[in-house]
């Protein structure tokens, strides 16, 4: 079915300290809430493509261990396909330690483990999902070379290949070669094109330098001011549909990502699909944790 997304990336658990405010190097400050949720960025997106609506396969990699056990058991009642959730028998499960302040923003240290063993022999044992899939959604919580070898496959098979570049981090221009969408926030699209964002003009600025890289589509993620949407030569400047209060940001671009997804598949216009994506993650950051925070479609629909 060629409205199938597959989503290929990280599978962490999130450990979450609520705090006043995040501290600085060398600081110990007293936190509040602690927290401890299932996230990943790649998982965090199924899921919301899931919940949101999509026919989702997630391909990933776990430690065997209880994180890992407690991660696939979330996924099938997710109603996401885990056929190719691969297991490492030497090292762990993900993990993320995320600090949110009263603002709702967030610093994240991850440690991958199994993340990062998950390698182009297991691309090759998920082919025929992603060869079959309408849309191939990608981040880089795991190997850079694998992403590649995945992307490469689909795009040799006419499925499209979106790519949100998260962590930030030097892409080879082979990779965005291959690529249909790529989904920066406002950090990560300043690291691509080498212009600092400070409103929709220089969003536009940076836009053109990331085509230039060789991608035709580019949605630029601004928190609060939007969305920018650069497809060929139309610019779309869309701002988020309602000002919420933010409590926890994390998890809020996994969330815009699986439901610009999920609006791509069911055919929507571009400019529509990010209007949704945009509503999903504005819900999203009014709740804390990650896969926690994801709204239903439900919710979005009424």
């Amino acid at each position: 079915m060629k409205n199938r997304i597959v989503v290929l990336g990280s599978s962490n658990t999130d450990m979450v300290i609520k705090s006043k405010r995040l501290p600085v190097p060398g600081e110990t400050i007293l936190g509040g809430t602690f927290l401890m949720n299932a996230g990943g960025k790649g998982a965090n997106q199924a899921i919301a493509a899931s919940r949101l609506g999509g026919d989702v396969t997630f391909i990933c990699k776990t430690g065997n261990d209880l994180f890992g056990h407690q991660s696939l058991d979330l996924y099938g009642k997710e109603n996401v396909n885990t056929d190719y959730v691969f297991e490492d028998d030497k090292l762990p499960s993900g993990v993320a330690l995320i600090t949110v302040d009263d603002n709702g923003e967030n610093c994240i240290v991850v440690a991958p483990g199994a993340n990062f063993s998950l390698n182009k022999s297991d691309v090759d044992k998920a082919k025929d999902a992603i060869v079959n899939a309408g849309l191939l959604l990608m981040q880089l919580e795991i190997p850079i070379d694998t992403v590649l070898y995945a992307a490469k496959i689909a795009k040799k098979h006419g499925v499209k290949v979106l790519l949100n570049p998260a962590p930030a981090q030097p892409i080879p221009s082979e990779l965005i070669s291959q690529l249909y969408m790529i989904t920066p926030n406002k950090t990560e699209s300043e690291s691509l094109s080498g212009i600092k964002v400070t409103d929709w003009k220089s969003a536009k600025r940076a836009a053109d330098k990331i085509c230039e890289l060789g991608v035709s589509v580019v949605v630029i993620t601004l928190g609060s001011m939007g969305t920018l949407v650069k497809d060929g030569d139309q610019y779309y400047e869309i701002p988020v549909p309602l000002k919420v209060d933010a409590v926890d940001t994390t998890a809020a671009g996994d969330t815009f990502c699986g439901a610009l997804c999920v609006g791509i598949s069911e055919g929507m216009d571009l400019p529509d699909a990010v209007i949704f994506a945009n509503k999903a993650a504005g819900i999203s950051v009014t709740r804390m944790g990650a896969q926690a925070s994801i709204p239903y479609r439900k919710e979005l629909d009424s």
